[in-house]
């Protein structure tokens, strides 16, 4: 979540894709040897052809007694590509710019304000609405690539953006209007700004990579738009939805949708939407094959942060989401059949079926899942919810939920959540998935309020947050019970003696409040921060940028847990969301409401899209 979201909500608070099949996926298999994917587009001819060339290479003429000529040398093979980490860290700094390690390139892709559907983009001056409902939206935060059939995937595909909240210093003159007051036009602007873009890009021949105008797949997904929702919680909402909101972080499925969340449960930019609207997963179809943009209930209402799905070999899957709030839960849904890798239309209701649980963290190191379902776990008529018990050392006082149905459950998920005894922790933000489906990683960004502790919450007035790590028991997503561990605590040696535990325990470069977080193809962990700017440190001489720089993006190991700085970003800004190319060779990174003068010196700041490469042509981390 956006310090800048935080404080706009609270006044407010009341063509074919590949299937994603994890390690066996397409994507995985090239990324590991991208030396295939040539074989994999000349098919069975260019695979039958070689012995035959090798057995006529090999025959001699009968009529010729000539001496055999000297056969040509075979060339050596092309050395695979390197996912070794090797790369020089860059050292925290408060430059206006990208630092990336010597050896890396940074080109911004798409502004706010730049044209996803054919239209004028910004150029210094206001839009009106109709204008602004075709520009990419503001704080660019969590984005998919997408593969697109008959296209190499390492030179274009699509990506799919998500747009937390309107980059307002391009929309007004007088920056945010006030929402009560604002005009109809004012408030289609500011929603214009919000929602998803689906953009096709491709890679030029000076290796840049660019958005295809006029492409059939660009496509925005506003605040304006109108959606539908599924599932059994549908009944409770309006018919036709006006908007998707707050459009945090973001997931995929394996057959190949974008799941965008919204990360709040009111329209705090048009209060007169019935908030029951709001507080959802989308799912979009980025290539426009399957059903219109829809809210799927099954998956609760709450703060949801993103997405990030475990499958097995037979095809189940779950999918699991953080609620982004302090405190706020953790939860997987698991469907209940196996998705179709063959086809996409079989699996258009699979988000409809299913099971919600909440994560319970025991002091001992083990874990449960809790189903969220009305009649179990105290989900009934007349139920206790305790409340938020860790924000104050004296209990707040337990109120009564009526939980009649299941709809019930879903509308009111967080406060279901806690009468099912889930384990409330420190704004759980990104959750990532290991390839191998070994590990669930899960950033807590903070929690400053913390007054009371537990196992897997082990600091009060937690500034800087920490990073939990789980194994589903068989590593399966049907699994019930887990192992936990806390994987690091953020913070730097500096601060010890400040307040509990603020040095943390991190090996390398240290970092506050991690928040992005991602395993890629070849099992590398990359760890993003939003710190507040400014902020506290904990030590009242020294803000938080004078300890860790300005956010940052950071590489650990997740042997050694030691950290490497990658990326610093510019003045004001908060790095989120992770995207790349199966031979992981580019890397797509959003800076999200920088304050100086990027990306245009001269122009406002903009939230941008960002390409990273290193200048070899070699895959990103040497």
């Amino acid at each position: 979540m956006s310090h800048l979201t935080d404080e706009a909500r609270a006044p407010y608070r009341a063509a074919q894709p590949t299937i994603d099949m994890g390690d066996q996926s397409l994507e995985a298999i090239i990324a590991a040897n991208p030396g295939r994917r040539s074989v994999l587009k000349n098919g069975l001819l260019g695979l039958s052809i070689l012995p035959m060339l090798g057995t006529l290479a090999a025959c001699g003429d009968d009529d010729d007694d000539s001496s055999t000529p000297t056969p040509t040398p075979t060339p050596p093979p092309t050395p695979a590509p390197s996912y070794s980490i090797s790369f020089a860290p860059v050292a925290a700094n408060m430059n206006d710019t990208v630092t990336v390690p010597n050896g890396y390139t940074v080109d911004v892709l798409l502004k706010a304000g730049d044209s996803v559907e054919t239209g004028t983009p910004y150029s210094g001056s206001f839009p009106t609405a109709a204008v602004a409902e075709k520009w990419a939206g503001g704080n660019h935060d969590g984005m998919e690539y997408y593969e697109l059939s008959g296209t190499d995937a390492n030179g274009g595909g699509l990506l799919a953006i998500n747009f937390e909240l309107p980059d307002f210093n391009i929309l007004f003159a007088n920056g945010q209007p006030d929402p009560v007051t604002a005009t109809a036009e004012q408030r289609a602007i500011a929603l214009s700004a919000v929602g998803v873009g689906v953009v096709e890009i491709a890679k030029g021949a000076d290796g840049k990579w660019g958005v295809k105008a006029g492409s059939k797949y660009n496509k925005r997904y506003t605040g304006n738009s109108i959606y539908r929702a599924s599932g059994r919680a549908a009944g409770l909402l309006s018919t036709s939805i006006k908007g998707t909101l707050n459009n945090c972080s973001s997931g995929r499925t394996p057959w190949g949708t974008y799941l965008t969340c919204e990360e709040s449960t009111e329209n705090y930019l048009d209060p007169s939407q019935p908030e029951e609207n709001y507080g959802w997963v989308v799912e979009i179809d980025p290539y426009q094959e399957l059903d219109a943009a829809t809210k799927r209930t099954e998956l609760g209402r709450f703060d949801h942060e993103n997405t990030a799905y475990m499958a097995d070999s037979n095809s189940r899957v779950a999918f699991y989401m953080g609620h982004d709030g302090t405190p706020g839960c953790i939860y997987k849904f698991v469907c209940d059949r196996a998705f179709s890798s063959s086809n996409r239309a079989q699996n258009r209701d699979m988000l409809d079926h299913g099971t919600l649980y909440v994560a319970r963290f025991n002091a001992d190191g083990t874990g449960e899942w809790r189903a969220l379902v009305q009649g179990q776990n105290g989900l009934v008529v007349g139920a206790t919810d305790p409340g938020n018990v860790s924000q104050s050392v004296t209990p707040p006082a337990p109120v009564k939920v009526d939980f009649n149905n299941q709809a019930d459950v879903l509308i009111n998920t967080i406060s279901a959540a806690r009468v099912a005894g889930g384990t409330v922790m420190d704004r759980p933000e990104w959750i990532t998935v290991a390839p191998d489906n070994s590990a669930v990683f899960v950033t807590l960004t903070n929690n400053s309020s913390r007054r009371v502790t537990d196992a897997a919450n082990p600091r009060t007035v937690n500034r800087h947050g920490h990073i939990i790590k789980f194994k589903e028991e068989g590593n399966s997503p049907l699994a019930m019970k887990f192992s936990w561990e806390i994987f690091l605590l953020a913070g730097d040696p500096k601060l010890a003696g400040f307040g509990d535990k603020l040095e943390g325990n991190i090996n390398g470069d240290t970092f506050s409040s991690p928040d992005g977080i991602r395993i890629d193809p070849k099992g590398r962990l990359w760890v993003q921060t939003d710190h507040s700017v400014p902020g506290s440190s904990g030590d009242p001489a020294r803000t938080i940028e004078d300890i860790f720089g300005q956010n940052a993006m950071f590489y650990i190991d997740q042997t050694t847990k030691k950290s490497s700085r990658f990326l610093v970003g510019p003045k004001g800004c908060e790095i989120t969301g992770l995207a790349y190319t199966p031979d992981l060779k580019t890397f797509f990174v959003n800076i999200q409401h920088p304050t100086g003068n990027w990306p245009v010196s001269g122009q406002q700041p903009r939230s941008s899209t960002i390409v990273v490469r290193r200048t070899d042509s070699q895959p990103v981390g040497n």
